[in-house]
Parts: structure tokens; C-alpha cells; sequence
């Protein structure tokens, strides 16, 4: 369950337990009592996404039950109804036949029950044998937010959109017993079938400072164990919120259903970490006999790992398509604005493109990848090759609409013998960091190189989305990536976050090439490096650089010439939303 905006460094844990604390209750968020029932008259265009999902108005956050059934595609997600921030929640339902058009429903589930009277929180979609889809979902039962499961079923099977959902009155199926925290126990993930025939799922929870994926076990789905040792559980973390659990293949591009167990897979363990507002994941064995996960032993399994995003990107959810054997991954990407923005522009929040899942044939970590259905969007189209930046060459891409674009580019370099020494008091787990103190402008050897996007002519907003390249021991490299929203924007309001967001890349550079794609569209820009190994997204607000006012260059503040492979350009159109 990812609540409102809150962005917080890594802080030790002791301070952040004071913020995960209010008179013993999880409280990640703010409520804003005063904002939250403001039902927006008029809402402004400005910095709205063209080809992101977003509703017309209002608050959105975590992207829930995500699911392929009968050839359509189901996308719920947490939404207010009656305002811009957080605050009345409901399930709002969304359908589509190719994940870009989308056809908005009425909620699907919402407060109505004793057993979700204060709330309705994320989880997740299971189609059970018979073809029979169940939601599963966190309920509030009282003010002090003590959490439940719940589940809801179709009210009619044979309606292809699946519109209205019953929660029966055997609800709830899982309480809490005397050794969970109340307060703390959301998110029920999609279950999986044991080889003994019961089902599994996991839901978040913390106990103190440790964050817990708790295991359930049923073989009805309607009565529900809980397994004594937790699945998964970390210390120092805080609270886990919207865990994912599901396998992928160690050989070819074809995924996997959540219930494959056993073969030549490994298995993903993701949580949302509470107290930082990041997703991470780490790769690993699922031990079907004593229902453990257990990381490899070259995982980093907390706060410094892996994560799917290095930016603006929280509570994501994935989900299994058995129309193209794919594992499809939704990510929600709150506003960096301050709340009384949103509140004044009458929308916040929204659904990141929509990226598949495969495992990187090195087997350390994940490939995301926009889904190909995107590229019905691509309108018009620049080409560019062999195209060299000298140092402090800074290049237009002149030709489609820089507010709204998909930019593929390959660089190559010659030599990495230009590349800058590692500092050794360096953090090797704080890329951010490092991109603050080395960021575009920062004359290096190999980079700064990259794009420019949602610039202004002049340069007085831009954010540059870039590379730099540092020599480690001997022959070992260090990439990093950045997309850095510093000077995105003039304005520079209290609450206004504008970080440099960065991760780490790791790539073989043997053909010294690196690539990159960004996803641009007014208030967001979505990158992937390498084709996928490091994924950044930034939200940002441009008051100069915004619709035919902005541009978009390539870019080489580096002494080493680099060239332009291949860049490949297009403007992007807008696609159906029906009803939002």
C-alpha cells in the first residue's frame, strides 16, 4: 500500500522508526483531512502525460491486481474519487485490449463492509483452476488501522470487462493473530500452487525494525494458515510493503506462470521498503520444503540492492500474461510537486508504461523493457548514424515533438582510456550521490554524455538523462547513469523535489557501446540503460521548456569524442482513454 508523496534519504533506522510510528500505528503518510474531499472543478492540462495512464482527475497511487483474463486486461488501481490527495480510497477499475487504449469502469471495490469500513489498501488478482479470477486486498476495520485480507469475485463471469465484484460475508479470510502486527500486515500478493496442492501467498508486514514477508497457506482459498517461519525476512529494513514473488526463466525470453515452482528458474523476491519509498529485488531459490527464499549469496539484500527503478518509482505489481508468455510490471510514479499544487491542478499521480521482466542472461539481475505495444504510438520519425559529438558539443534532435517522445540512441566511444579513477571513499551503493557532485556539467573524461530532454532553448530548465564513465582496479569499469530533475524547472518552491537520480550500470564494455532510451512526456521521463539493466524515472515540471517550447539534444561534456551510432526518434501520440 504506497501512500502519499514522501521522498526520504537513507536515514538510520532509529530516526526512521519515529516516522514509521504515530502512537503505535503504521503512519507512512500524511492525511491531509483538509484536501482530500476537494473534488477538483477544473483541472489543469498543464505537465499532464499524453501517452501515461492517468485518470481525468484526482489522486491515483499503487497499480493493483493486474491480470490477463479471457482476452482482456485488467488494470485496478488505488484511487480518490473526491480529491487530489490521498484520502478516500477506492479500487478503480480500468480495461484494455493491448495495455495502451484503456476503457475506464466504475470502482470495483470499495469501503461498503465492516471488514473494510476504514479502507480498502492494495493486493492482488489470482484466476483459480476453472478459470475463475479472485481478488485478494487489505481492508481497514477500524480507526486504528488494523489491517485485514480480504477477497472479491465477479459478480458475472461471462461479462468480458468483469464490472461489478462481490465481497461475500465469510470476509475476512486472514486476521492477524497475537504474533503479526496489526498495523502492518497489507498487500497480499498473487497466490501460487504448492506441490502439495495448497495454495501460497505473502504478505508484507515489520516486526520492530524487521521487514517480514509473511507465508499463508491454504487448500481451498478460503480458510488460511499461516506457515510458522515467514518466507522472507530482513532486519534493519522497516516495514515491507507490496511484496511480489514470482519466477523467471534462466534460458529464453518466455515467462513464467507464478505457480512454476520447480525447473531451470530462479525465483524474484520484491518489496517496497516503507522507509526509503524504493523498490527492491534480489534473485534467488525458493526452497518448496521448508518454504524459504533464499537470495543468492552475491545478492545485497536491503536497502543498498537491486532495484527496478533508481527514481520516482514505488508499490509496483507484476503480473503473468499467458496471451504473449510475458511477466508484465506496473509501476506507480508520484508527483514531485507540493500537495497544494496538486491540489490547485486537480490530479496526482500516475502508472508508468507498462515494462516486461526478464532475467539478464548474466543471471545477477533483471532486464525491463517497455512493452512492444507502445510502438502503435510512434508517429513521426528522425534518423540519425555516425553522427560524433566533440567535447562540449551539445546537438538539437530537430523534427518530432520534443515534449512527447521515444528516444532510442546508441553511443560508442574508442578508447576508455580517458575514463576518470574510481575514487575509493566513493559509495559504491550511493549513485546519487555521486551524480550530485559529478552531474552534466561536470567536465570528465569518458562522459558526461547523453540526452538533454524537456530543455529550454537557452538552457534554463532541462534534465539531462546521461553517462560517465570511471576506470576501477586494472581493467574494471564503473558506469553510472543519471537523470537529474536539479534544474529541471525554475521554480523552486518549498517541498519541491528535484533530486539526481542515478544507478549504477553493470555492463561488459568490450565494444565500448553503451544505449539508451527515454520515454518523454511533459512531467515524466522514463530511462533505460543498457537495454534495460538500470531504469531511472523522474517527474519533473518545466515552466519554460513545455509543449513546442521544449527540446531535445544530444550531448558530450566529456574530452573524449563520442559517436552516435544509431539514434532513432519519434514523436509520440496520444492513445485512447474511453470514460477517464
Amino acid at each position: 500500500m504506497g501512500f502519499e508523496k514522501s521522498f526520504l534519504p537513507a536515514l538510520p533506522f532509529f530516526f526512521l522508526c519515529s516516522l514509521l510510528l504515530n502512537n503505535g500505528v503504521e503512519a507512512s503518510h500524511k492525511v491531509y483531512v483538509h484536501l482530500q474531499s476537494i473534488s477538483a472543478e477544473t483541472v489543469k492540462d498543464l505537465h499532464r502525460t499524453g501517452y501515461h495512464f492517468q485518470p481525468t482527475k484526482h489522486w491515483i497511487n499503487d497499480p493493483n491486481g493486474p491480470m490477463y483474463f479471457n482476452g482482456v486486461y485488467h488494470l485496478f488501481y488505488q484511487y480518490n474519487p473526491k480529491g487530489a490527495v490521498w484520502g478516500n480510497i477506492v479500487w478503480a477499475h480500468s480495461v484494455s485490449k493491448d495495455l495502451i487504449n484503456w476503457e475506464r469502469l466504475e470502482p470495483a471495490i470499495f469501503p461498503s463492509k465492516p471488514f473494510d469500513k476504514y479502507g480498502c489498501w492494495s493486493g492482488s488478482a489470482t484466476v483459480l483452476p476453472g478459470n475463475k479470477p479472485v481478488i485478494l486486498y487489505s481492508g481497514i476495520i477500524d480507526e486504528n488501522k488494523t489491517q485485514v485480507q480480504n477477497y472479491a469475485v465477479p459478480e458475472n463471469i461471462s461479462d468480458p470487462y468483469l464490472v461489478k465484484w462481490n465481497k461475500p460475508d465469510n470476509n475476512p479470510l486472514i486476521v492477524a493473530d497475537k504474533h503479526v502486527n496489526k498495523t502492518a500486515f497489507r498487500d497480499p500478493t498473487t497466490a501460487w500452487l504448492g506441490k502439495d496442492g495448497q495454495w501460497r501467498i505473502t504478505i508484507g508486514s515489520r516486526k520492530k525494525e524487521k521487514g517480514i514477508s509473511l507465508l499463508y497457506k491454504s487448500k481451498d482459498f478460503m480458510k488460511w494458515t499461516k506457515v510458522k517461519k515467514p518466507l522472507h525476512s530482513v532486519q534493519g529494513t522497516g516495514n515491507w510493503e507490496c511484496p511480489d514473488f514470482f519466477p523467471v526463466s534462466k534460458h529464453g525470453t518466455k515467462e513464467l506462470d507464478t505457480s512454476v515452482i520447480e525447473g531451470d528458474i530462479k525465483h524474484v523476491m520484491k518489496i517496497s521498503l516503507d522507509a526509503t519509498r524504493y523498490d527492491y529485488y534480489t534473485l534467488g531459490t525458493y526452497d518448496t520444503e521448508k518454504d524459504r527464499y533464499i537470495p543468492d549469496k552475491d545478492m545485497v539484500d536491503g536497502w543498498k540492492g537491486l532495484r527496478y527503478d533508481y527514481g520516482n518509482f514505488y508499490a509496483s505489481k507484476s503480473f503473468f500474461d499467458p496471451a504473449k508468455n510475458r511477466r508484465i510490471l506496473w509501476g506507480w510514479a508520484n508527483e514531485s510537486d507540493p500537495v497544494d499544487d496538486d491540489a490547485r491542478k486537480g490530479w496526482a499521480g500516475i502508472q508508468l508504461i507498462p515494462r516486461t521482466i526478464v532475467l539478464d542472461p548474466n543471471g545477477k539481475q533483471l532486464l525491463q523493457w517497455p512493452v512492444e505495444e507502445l510502438e502503435t504510438l510512434r508517429g513521426k520519425k528522425v534518423e540519425w548514424s555516425d553522427k560524433k559529438l566533440e567535447k562540449n558539443d551539445r546537438i538539437q534532435i530537430e523534427g518530432i515533438s520534443a515534449a512527447q517522445a521515444d528516444v532510442e540512441v546508441t553511443f560508442t566511444f574508442k578508447s576508455l582510456d580517458k575514463a576518470e579513477p574510481f575514487d575509493p571513499s566513493w559509495d559504491r551503493y550511493d549513485a546519487e550521490k555521486l551524480c550530485g557532485q559529478k552531474g552534466s556539467t561536470v567536465q570528465g573524461g569518458l562522459g558526461p554524455f547523453g540526452l538533454l530532454t524537456l530543455a529550454s532553448e537557452n538552457l534554463e530548465e532541462y534534465t539531462p538523462v546521461f553517462f560517465r564513465i570511471f576506470q576501477d582496479k586494472e581493467d574494471k569499469y564503473v558506469v553510472l547513469m543519471c537523470s537529474d530533475a536539479s534544474k529541471s524547472s525554475l521554480e523552486d518552491k518549498e517541498n519541491m523535489y528535484k533530486p539526481s537520480f542515478a544507478g549504477f550500470v553493470d555492463v561488459d564494455l568490450t565494444d565500448k557501446k553503451l544505449s539508451l532510451r527515454s520515454l518523454i512526456d511533459h512531467s515524466v521521463v522514463e530511462s533505460f540503460g543498457a537495454k534495460g539493466k538500470t531504469c531511472i524515472t523522474s517527474r519533473v515540471y518545466p515552466t519554460i521548456a513545455k509543449y513546442t517550447h521544449a527540446h531535445l539534444y544530444a550531448f558530450n561534456n566529456g574530452t573524449e569524442t563520442i559517436e552516435i551510432e544509431s539514434l532513432n526518434a519519434w514523436s509520440m501520440k496520444n492513445p485512447q482513454l474511453m470514460n477517464q
